[in-house]
């Protein structure tokens, strides 16, 4: 499975923004060499993992993130931020406390995940004046 527009297919993407998207994209490599887009026949599965910035766990979709069946991801209400900043607003150290992990099953094979860390909401750290995460 790979993020469309991350070019290093999986690992960590940033969802920015309420009614931030991502498309996700699943591919079948056969054995005849040829590669068909499955994106549309996958399954995705979702699981939260970690807090937000208010130290609440991730609430489980379709509350602050969804995955259509055409493999879009979209950061919904209510919003929320992963991220913390170890610097400061100047020179911003940012590391995220909570993410998404998606897996695309097709066929009885599973992708690597993928991690959405999410900058839905302002920042509610004192000193942050409503930064959240990377952008």
């Amino acid at each position: 499975m790979t993020v469309v527009g991350n070019t290093s297919g999986t690992g960590v993407v940033n969802l920015a923004g309420l009614g931030g998207t991502l498309q996700l994209k699943v591919s079948a490599n056969y054995t005849s060499g040829k590669i068909i887009d499955q994106t549309n026949f996958a399954v995705y599965q979702v699981t939260p993992e970690g807090i937000d910035d208010t130290n609440t766990p991730l609430a489980a979709p379709p509350s602050t993130l969804t995955v259509s069946s055409t493999g879009m991801v979209t950061a919904v209400d209510p919003a929320v931020c992963v991220w913390e900043n170890l610097g400061t607003t100047a020179q911003p150290s940012w590391f995220y406390q909570g993410d998404y992990k998606i897996v695309a099953m097709y066929r009885g094979f599973s992708s690597n995940p993928v991690f959405i860390p999410i900058a839905s909401a302002a920042d509610t750290i004192t000193g942050q004046v409503g930064q959240c995460g990377p952008q």
